[in-house]
């Protein structure tokens, strides 16, 4: 029967003992939507360059294959 109840989860009778748990869940919170942020920049700043990187090789490419033709 005590398997049922679940034993292993303690609810306080004092809720200020939340308080540390909030705050520590806020703080996290916090770090996560910088490190989103920071990884979504990056990536863009990435895909930017990635971009650039095969126009430029494209353009080769086709200057060289006209210059073959000539």
């Amino acid at each position: 029967m005590n398997v049922l109840l679940m034993p292993f989860l303690y609810f306080p009778e004092d809720k200020s003992e939340y308080i540390p748990a909030a705050i520590s869940f806020v703080f996290f919170m916090i770090l996560l939507a910088i490190t989103y942020t920071w990884i979504r920049r990056k990536s863009k700043r990435q895909e930017e360059e990635t971009r650039e990187l095969e126009e430029r090789i494209l353009r080769e490419r086709r200057e060289a294959r006209e210059q073959q033709e000539l």
